[in-house]
């Protein structure tokens, strides 16, 4: 007997989203009420990221989505409702929250915390942070970034303005605490970091947040990361009715003369909730339809804005293929398929940080393939991704053998190719890694290399996002046979530099055991 899957329920405010596809491009002398200040910076800025799209366009434009959320935000809407935005990569999300925020606290008097900006991976945070560093300076307003990339003391030297103390007086350390004030208007940061500053920073509040932007909103949701978003929402809630009588007066002393009071509404709509409230923006190319992880957001009369009707959205301008391997030798067909790319600009996609690091091995020791193929995953050091991508970014790379890690948000532009070398186990993980090609209006190809028993998975999986065929990408035989032996000979070395890699961790590994299990007193004597 065939068990029924069960359907999760669609919430009412999701079942009548804004189609985005209904507004057009909109020329930045015809955005309505834009700071003047900031016209040219985007200008500067589209001309930066977007070069060819740009170039066909004649001139930078806000996107579709871009156009939607000013709208919403510093049009009509005047940030009245909650924004969830679910929108394809590549779309332009980023600046479609950013120039609101932005243009928002241009206005503003006193510097303090008023913007969060949380991501999941350091990568990414990177590049949002950038973009906002991009417009923000142009209205006197400073970015901080919290990630994790360096010491936390320099992270707090960053975000945490200091008094400055005269030689020759005695100060009071109590009072010099008080006087603790934020460096920045917009943070940018990652969860674990976030809560790293919020349990342990002198002077860190969100006392005076106002925005808070959830990027990338599904995995965030999916994954704990230490109870961030709880903690983020506690801290920006109504604080009249303290459940401690001496709260006010102990966060005034502590973070000075400047207070947010956030006072409990009664109106309709809007009983028990704090005002002024915390205005935010979730986003995603898959967002969640989950009742029950959306109510962790605790989300304002939210308003849907998506692209068309469908909830899964591959780019555009996308080309899909698949490939259909032989068993056992699906790298051949890999690298014959590099070898038609050329020097084209490429992402290979794994299933694993270990199948990453094999195979951008095993290809770098098939001899001289006339490109550079380099490893991308979460297994390499921080410093050392940052590396990588910046010789991607730069040409000097063609290839990045990546595990998910990249799927997520990040934009290189020149990207020409995807390949997914492992099929990805959901439509939402093809979407995503699909989506680091064909952005901004640019075309771009997505090959997935498939062993014919997957051929029925494939198309069942992308049958969600109303790709009903996918067209048969093939590779000349010859080129498989002409690779053989040099596979072969890989195949070989391979073996030799995995057990060479696992000794060296086996000697590692058993070298810091025994000093973990020497007594202080012996280590002295040694």
């Amino acid at each position: 007997m065939e068990v029924k899957k069960r359907s999760t329920p669609i919430l009412p405010w999701m079942r009548s989203p804004v189609d985005v596809n209904q507004f057009e491009a909109c020329a930045l002398n015809l955005v309505p009420c834009l700071d003047p200040r900031l016209t040219v910076l985007i200008i500067d800025f589209f001309q930066v990221r977007l070069e060819v799209a740009l170039d066909k366009m004649g001139f930078s434009s806000l996107f579709p989505v871009q156009v939607a959320v000013w709208q919403e935000t510093i049009g009509p809407g005047a940030f009245e409702r909650d924004l969830c935005i679910n929108s394809p990569t590549g779309s332009g999300k980023t600046l479609a929250y950013a120039l609101p925020i932005v243009q928002k606290l241009s206005t503003r008097s006193v510097k303090c915390l008023r913007a969060l900006v949380v991501l999941p991976t350091r990568d990414l945070a990177l590049q949002v942070k950038e973009v906002f560093a991009a417009i923000a300076p142009a209205v006197g307003l400073s970015v901080g970034l919290a990630v994790g990339q360096s010491s936390i003391a320099d992270e707090i030297s960053e975000l945490i303005k200091r008094p400055k103390l005269e030689a020759g007086i005695c100060y009071d350390p109590e009072n010099v605490t008080c006087e603790l004030q934020s460096s920045v208007d917009i943070l940018v940061a990652t969860p674990g970091r976030l809560m790293d500053h919020i349990n342990s920073t002198k002077g860190f509040t969100l006392e005076h947040l106002c925005y808070l932007v959830v990027d990338e909103t599904d995995r965030l949701l999916r994954e704990a990361y230490q109870s961030w978003l709880p903690t983020v929402l506690q801290l920006t809630q109504s604080n009249e009715e303290s459940l401690f009588p001496l709260a006010n007066s102990f966060l005034s002393s502590t973070f000075g003369s400047l207070k947010t009071i956030r006072r409990c509404g009664v109106e309709r709509g809007f009983k028990g909730k704090s005002h002024p409230r915390l205005v935010k923006m979730v986003l995603s190319a898959t967002l969640t339809q989950d009742p029950s992880k959306l109510a962790q957001l605790n989300l304002h009369h939210p308003l849907l804005m998506t692209t068309g009707k469908r909830r899964y959205q591959l780019p555009e301008k996308l080309e899909s293929y698949k490939l259909i391997c032989e068993s056992n030798l699906r790298p051949l067909y890999l690298v014959a398929l590099l070898q038609e790319l050329g020097e084209e600009k490429c992402i290979v996609f794994t299933s694993s940080t270990e199948s990453t690091h094999r195979l951008c091995t095993l290809l770098n020791l098939f001899g001289d393939l006339g490109i550079k193929i380099k490893e991308y995953s979460g297994l390499q050091r921080q410093s050392r991704r940052s590396k990588t991508l910046k010789s991607f970014r730069e040409g000097k790379v063609q290839v990045l053998v990546s595990s998910d890690a990249m799927t997520r948000g990040m934009d290189v532009q020149g990207v020409r190719n995807v390949i997914n070398y492992d099929i990805p186990a959901y439509i939402k993980t093809y979407i995503h890694r699909a989506g680091r090609t064909a952005r901004a209006g640019q075309a771009g190809r997505c090959f997935t290399l498939l062993h014919k028993y997957e051929v029925k998975r494939f198309k069942k999986m992308l049958q969600k996002a109303d790709n009903e065929s996918v067209p048969h990408y093939s590779v000349p035989s010859s080129s498989i046979e002409s690779l053989r032996a040099a596979y072969n000979s890989a195949l070989g070395k391979l073996k030799e530099t995995v057990e060479s890699e696992a000794s060296r961790k086996r000697k590692f590994g058993s070298k810091f055991l025994k000093l973990s299990r020497t007594k202080p007193t012996d280590r002295r004597k040694g």
